[in-house]
This record gives structure tokens, C-alpha cells and sequence, in this order.
């Protein structure tokens, strides 16, 4: 039986979309969810912290001779608390293109790995998808406040 994480990863992109869609038509709160840009970022968030703590522990099976060993988790890190500190401080419009910096950098990220040959192709291609999903979701969303 194949893995479903590829699965599970485009589905991944459905409340991207679905934000998206719900501001393109003018809807700005949804029922027991709330403010539709709120919960974009909450769900962008999420999901950028969850995409760094994949690269921190990508690095926990690295020999510590290996260069990514070290940039790893200072990389995943920074993301990660970037995004955190974006969130609480920046307006959400701000947050939004934060995001989309966010997403593209995790990408950058990948494409190292996938040539250092620490990530799969299979993986990669994936990720390149999804992320431009992702970022093109987010473009529209911000694009609409």
C-alpha cells in the first residue's frame, strides 16, 4: 500500500483554496470559524511551523559532518518563530505576503535537500505542487484586503 502522504498533502491545500474562494466572493466571516483571514493565517501558520519541524527533523538523521546538519534547524528555527512573531505583530494583509515568503523559502529549502540528495525526487515534485498551491492561494487571499 503506497504512503498517503502525498494525498494528505494536497489535501492539505483545501482551507488555502477554500480562504481564498471565501474573499474573492466578499465572504469575510464563516459561521462558528470566524474572520476568514484569521483563519487563513491561523491555518497558514500551522502549516509553515509544521513544514519547519519536518526540516528539523530531517536533520536529526544527518552525519554532524554533513553542512545541513548545522543549517537545518537554525533555517527551520527562524522560520518557524518568524512566522510567530509575523503573526502577532504584523496587520493581516502583512501576515499574508509574510506567509507567501514563508512558503517560497521552505521551498528554497527543499530544492537544497532534494539536490543534496537528502530529500526524494518523489517528495520534491510534491512539495512544488503544493507550494504553489499554496503561495497562489495566498497571493489571491491578500490581493482581496
Amino acid at each position: 500500500m503506497k504512503k498517503p502522504s502525498p494525498y494528505l498533502t494536497f489535501v492539505g491545500t483545501i482551507p488555502f483554496i477554500a480562504c481564498a474562494f471565501l474573499l474573492m466572493i466578499d465572504v469575510v466571516t464563516v459561521p462558528m470559524l470566524g474572520s476568514v483571514v484569521d483563519v487563513l493565517s491561523a491555518y497558514g501558520l500551522v502549516i509553515a511551523s509544521f513544514m519547519a519541524g519536518a526540516h528539523w527533523g530531517n536533520h536529526l538523521d544527518l552525519a554532524d559532518d554533513n553542512k545541513w546538519a548545522i543549517r537545518l534547524p537554525l533555517y527551520s528555527n527562524s522560520i518557524a518563530l518568524g512566522l510567530w512573531l509575523g503573526f502577532l505583530i504584523l496587520s493581516a494583509s502583512s501576515f499574508i505576503w509574510l506567509l507567501v515568503i514563508g512558503f517560497i523559502s521552505l521551498l528554497v529549502i527543499d530544492y537544497s535537500l532534494h539536490r543534496a540528495q537528502i530529500i526524494s525526487h518523489t517528495y520534491f515534485k510534491v512539495r512544488q505542487y503544493v507550494t504553489a498551491i499554496v503561495v497562489i492561494s495566498l497571493v489571491i487571499a491578500a490581493l482581496q484586503l
